[in-house]
């Protein structure tokens, strides 16, 4: 009987199969045992098991009872998540978990307002587009935004973080949805900049050159004080963690927030694009 063989590290839907047969073997269980168990046929296991089939958060749940890996980091509605999540990039997965711990956010975004300030319209909106494009299935559409969600209220605790963020002024000028989900979303940024534990700052255009970023930056301060850095391309993320990498970072985060306008400049800014003045 032939093998199919199986990398873990691939994607999340091999990593799932990789760890069901896993389990089934310590077991000591045929795909058919298995299959009785959790009253699906054994050709659906066998497909799920193998990366054919993607599996259900039903099916999930069942096997979690079955190995006694519900709750557990481990657990098969935890993998089935990150299937969900497949439009991730690789390694933002784990960044979120040190970002609901951390004590500092810094953010740098261009191009869209950074997920953690995004208004659920907004967030609708980019949702639905990279639908119709075809990038993600629906189902994967409406995932994102709960996932987002539930980053933001992680974020909402009784001692929560300073949150410092940076804007490409190309975030706000950039219109996403109609005029009525903008307006919201600019609002929503002046609002953040109310909280007493946060500071906003755009990067407007003609600081030219002495933008230090190309791409997405977060560096987090963690509990212990040390930092850690997540930057993204267009299709690959990277969690850094060696302390010179992630002190540069750091030291090239804080000559843009001297370039960037001020919080009150960048507030005023906002209000005017919010009112539809240039």
């Amino acid at each position: 009987m032939n093998r199919k063989e199986l990398n873990p590290e691939s994607s999340p839907q091999a990593a799932f199969g990789a760890r069901l047969r896993e389990l089934r073997e310590a077991q000591g269980w045929t795909q058919q045992v298995m299959a009785d168990k959790v009253t699906y046929a054994s050709s659906h296991m066998s497909a799920v098991e193998t990366g054919r089939k993607l599996p259900t958060l039903r099916l999930s749940r069942r096997l979690d009872r079955v190995f006694g890996t519900s709750g557990l980091e481990e657990s098969f509605e935890r993998k089935w998540r990150e299937i969900k999540q497949g439009s991730l990039l690789e390694g933002f997965p784990e960044y979120v978990g040190y970002e609901a711990r951390a004590v500092e956010l810094r953010l740098y975004n261009i191009g869209i307002i950074p997920g953690l300030l995004q208004t659920p319209g907004y967030a609708k909106v980019l949702a639905d587009s990279a639908v119709r494009r075809g990038s993600i299935a629906p189902e994967q559409g409406a995932e994102r935004q709960r996932f987002l969600a539930e980053r933001q209220e992680a974020l909402v605790r009784e001692r929560p973080p300073m949150i410092f963020v940076i804007m490409d002024e190309s975030c706000i000028r950039r219109r996403v949805g109609g005029p009525e989900v903008m307006k919201a979303q600019l609002e929503h940024l002046v609002a953040f900049a109310e909280l007493p534990n946060t500071v906003l700052q755009v990067a407007p255009f003609d600081i030219g050159e002495r933008r230090t970023f190309n791409l997405p930056v977060n560096l987090l301060t963690l509990p212990d004080r040390s930092v850690i850095c997540y930057a993204e391309s267009q299709t690959q993320g990277h969690l850094e963690r060696e302390g010179t990498a992630v002190i540069d970072m750091l030291t090239e985060y804080h000559q843009l927030q001297a370039e960037a306008l001020s919080q009150t400049a960048s507030v005023a800014l906002i209000k005017r694009l919010r009112k539809g003045s240039p």
